[in-house]
C-alpha cells in the first residue's frame, strides 16, 4: 500500500504552515458525552459518529460495550499509529505492516474513592501505560525503523499529552 498520497498532502500542508504558522493552531473537535442511563454513555462527534461505552458488570454496567478506559487506550494506540504512518510517508518509507498495542494497569479503588491501607488516595488514572509497536518495511534497517517510531511517538499528540500531563480545565454548569 503506497503512502505517496499522504506524503504529497504532508508536503502541501508543511509548505502552508511554514509560510503561515498561525494556520496550524486550531480547536480540536469536541467529544460530547451524554449519559444514557445506568453506566452507559454515548459519545457524539459533530459528524454524527456515536460511540457507546459502558462499565464492566462488577461496576454496575452490562460489560457488553467498550469502557472509557479502553477508548483512552484506543485513542493512544490509534494516534501513535497515525503518527508513525505520517513520518514514514514523509521519509519515503513504504511500511509493509504496522501494529500498535496500548496497555495499562488500573486500580479500581481510585475510581471508587477507596483509600489504600495508609488511608491515602489511590490514583484513579491508568498506570504502567505502555505502547508496543510492531513495524516492518522491506529494505529498511531495524535501527532506522526504531528511530522512525521514536520520532513519530515523540510528536504524536495523544502520547505527548500523556507524557507531559496536559492540564485539564474543568468547567461546571449546574443548569
Amino acid at each position: 500500500m503506497t503512502l505517496q498520497p499522504i506524503a504529497d498532502a504532508l508536503q502541501r500542508v508543511t509548505a502552508v504552515l511554514r509560510r503561515r504558522p498561525e494556520a496550524g493552531w486550531h480547536e480540536d473537535g469536541p467529544a460530547t458525552a451524554r449519559w444514557a442511563g445506568s453506566t452507559r454513555v454515548v459519545v457524539h462527534h459533530a459528524n454524527g459518529t456515536q460511540v457507546p461505552t459502558d462499565m464492566p458488570s462488577e461496576l454496575g454496567g452490562t460489560g457488553g460495550l467498550v469502557t472509557p478506559g479502553w477508548l483512552f487506550r484506543a485513542g493512544l494506540a490509534s494516534c501513535a499509529t497515525t503518527s508513525i504512518v505520517l513520518v514514514a510517508a514523509a521519509e519515503g518509507i513504504e511500511l509493509t505492516s504496522l501494529e500498535v498495542k496500548a496497555t495499562s494497569w488500573s486500580d479500581s479503588r481510585g475510581l471508587l474513592g477507596i483509600p489504600d491501607a495508609d488511608d491515602k488516595p489511590v490514583h484513579a488514572g491508568p498506570g504502567e501505560v505502555q505502547l508496543s509497536v510492531r513495524v516492518q518495511a522491506e529494505g529498511v534497517s531495524h535501527e532506522r525503523l526504531r528511530s522512525l517510531v521514536q520520532a513519530a511517538v515523540d510528536r504524536s499528540p495523544i502520547p505527548r499529552a500523556l507524557q507531559s500531563a496536559t492540564p485539564l480545565a474543568l468547567r461546571i454548569d449546574t443548569a
